[in-house]
């Protein structure tokens, strides 16, 4: 069977069983309380587990195992960092959420500071959940137009449309409720995925996990501490920046915590978070050493020649999906289950979180008696088609500009857009104070451009400094520095 008859063989199977669990988790219940709430009845541990898929995406999948070409296991550090913000979510955002009994977790911007908080907290949402989250998808769309697509001669833009619309279609009716259950396929086959590949490979070589980060650490691929405080992956900082980039990205995200505010109560969703926290670990190693056999085997096996682009610098996306291919078989139908999980796994509970977001904080479903409930059913099935759309339009908008690690990409992406978002939570729970609302949006917008022209010039301004992830906390002190200016008084 060739290369392009295995691929799409693969995809069409794995589509037709999410499909098939998308039926037996919407075909009793497709209203507005399961699209948005799941209905409150999600089990924690279903929760927890499928939070890892969701987690993880196809960046993750690609990015991660590529990226040790170039950073080595300097991953790591961040990744202990996730753990901390993920004991801050559970014991201090997650009470705060299931207190108030919020759907939106942008409600409580409105109740604590006013509407135009309330919007501008998401809006900043809406935007880096659709950049990033369309960038991601972006990701497993390239690899499918790569493999498959590219060489029937058919454009790129019409695969992106496909995708798009299976992910429209299995969301449509069951929302979150849905998405919850899918989740855990999704992790499941990302995590066979990249067990089975690095097995494939060992086997390969003829080598064992010991012996291979024996060889690996001798060529210096294992080294995990950067202890250059100049760096931008020093050690202490990426400690700090997993931290809060855990607590943005998740804990003050609609996507990730629409999931969580699914279970049955605040005790379930906090044992949800914390298992979630330590599986991570687990799992980002497991991540880490598919990347090590990767770059093993690419190095080291004759007449294979590692992915480059034009300049001759290799692609660190392009490893795995390359070495895949070149192995054939089995190993390229595990890449690309793998793949395709992530690129649902990311895209499937985002447009459900987008959609949430824009019926809540825009429309003010929760508050509006003029909207009987088959009403808003019919505005939120706009709305989710309207966001689908919009999702596609950026995917086929990047194309031109993918000759980067989309990790770097998106976590710089997220460095902008959620450092107003952790300005604004932190304002609200560390202080009495009420703002002057209408300047709020000021604020938010300020914050990331003044960091953008900080992180231009750091090496110059700071004796050659230079900002990683901890631009996300800048952003944040920035953004909380000046709702301070525009505070009115204690409440």
């Amino acid at each position: 069977m060739s290369t392009q008859n295995i691929v799409l063989l693969s995809f069409v199977l794995y589509t037709a069983l999410l499909f098939f669990v998308m039926w037996l988790t919407s075909h009793r219940s497709s209203g507005n309380d399961a699209f948005f709430r799941g209905n409150r009845k999600s089990p924690w541990f279903v929760v927890a587990y499928g939070m890892l898929g969701a987690s993880l995406s196809g960046v993750t999948f690609m990015s991660v195992p590529g990226g040790v070409y170039y950073g080595d296991f300097t991953y790591m550090p961040l990744v202990f960092g996730y753990v901390i913000g993920y004991f801050v979510i559970a014991f201090v955002l997650l009470p705060l959420y299931y207190k108030l009994n919020l759907t939106s977790i942008y409600s409580y911007l409105a109740q604590r500071f006013g509407g135009m908080s309330e919007q501008t907290g998401a809006l900043f949402f809406i935007f880096s959940r659709l950049l990033g989250s369309a960038l991601r998808m972006y990701l497993v769309v390239f690899v499918l137009y790569e493999l498959v697509f590219r060489s029937w001669g058919i454009p790129f833009w019409i695969p992106a449309v496909v995708f798009i619309l299976l992910i429209l279609l299995y969301t449509f009716r069951g929302g979150l409720k849905t998405v919850v259950w899918t989740d855990t396929l999704q992790t499941t086959f990302l995590l066979l995925a990249a067990i089975a590949t690095v097995v494939v490979i060992l086997n390969n070589l003829g080598m064992s996990i010991p012996e291979l980060m024996q060889a690996s650490a001798a060529e210096g691929y294992t080294r995990i501490w950067e202890t250059d405080f100049h760096h931008p992956k020093y050690y202490w900082k990426q400690i700090v920046s997993g931290a809060f980039i855990t607590i943005t990205m998740t804990g003050l995200d609609q996507d990730m915590m629409q999931k969580n505010l699914t279970c049955k109560s605040l005790r379930d969703a906090q044992k949800n978070v914390i298992t979630s926290s330590f599986l991570f670990i687990i799992v980002n190693i497991i991540f880490l050493t598919l990347g090590a056999a990767l770059i093993y085997y690419g190095t080291h096996t004759p007449g294979f020649v590692m992915p480059m682009d034009a300049d001759g610098r290799v692609v660190a996306d392009k490893i795995y999906p390359a070495i895949a291919q070149s192995m054939g078989g089995f190993t390229l139908v595990c890449f690309i289950l793998g793949i395709v999980a992530a690129g649902y796994s990311s895209a499937d509970g985002t447009l459900t979180a987008l959609t949430t977001t824009f019926c809540y904080d825009f429309l003010h479903f929760d508050k509006r008696s003029d909207l009987d409930e088959e009403r808003k059913v019919r505005i939120r099935k706009l709305t989710h088609i309207g966001f689908a759309f919009l999702y596609l339009l950026v995917i086929i908008a990047f194309r031109p500009f993918h000759d980067d690690s989309l990790i770097n990409i998106l976590f710089d992406i997220a460095g902008y857009t959620y450092g107003p978002l952790l300005g604004l939570y932190s304002f609200g729970l560390f202080t009495k104070w009420k703002v002057r609302d209408k300047w709020v949006p000021v604020v938010a917008v300020a914050s990331p451009v003044i960091c953008y022209l900080l992180k231009m010039y750091s090496t110059q301004l700071f004796g050659g400094y230079q900002l990683g992830f901890e631009l996300l906390l800048l952003n944040g002190l920035i953004t909380f520095i000046g709702l301070c200016l525009i505070r009115v008084g204690d409440k």
